[in-house]
């Protein structure tokens, strides 16, 4: 009988870059409610944005790594 590769610790490696995901937005949250300037805001978004499309792709899209 043939056995299935097994992907031990995929939940873990997404529930920690989930985690460290939501601290860097309240990170950045906090530093935007000390901090009220627009430019900063449409810097912080960005780096969220990309910050996110990159844990995205990491983990959710192309699987996990070397797979």
């Amino acid at each position: 009988m043939e056995q299935l590769p097994v992907r031990t610790g995929m939940g873990r490696k997404r529930a920690f870059a989930l985690m460290a995901m939501a601290t860097l937005g309240l990170f950045c949250g906090i530093l935007l409610w000390f901090v009220p300037r627009l430019d900063l805001a449409g810097a912080v978004l960005l780096g969220l944005g990309l910050a996110a499309y990159d844990v995205w792709d990491q983990l959710f899209r192309r699987g996990a790594p070397g797979n």
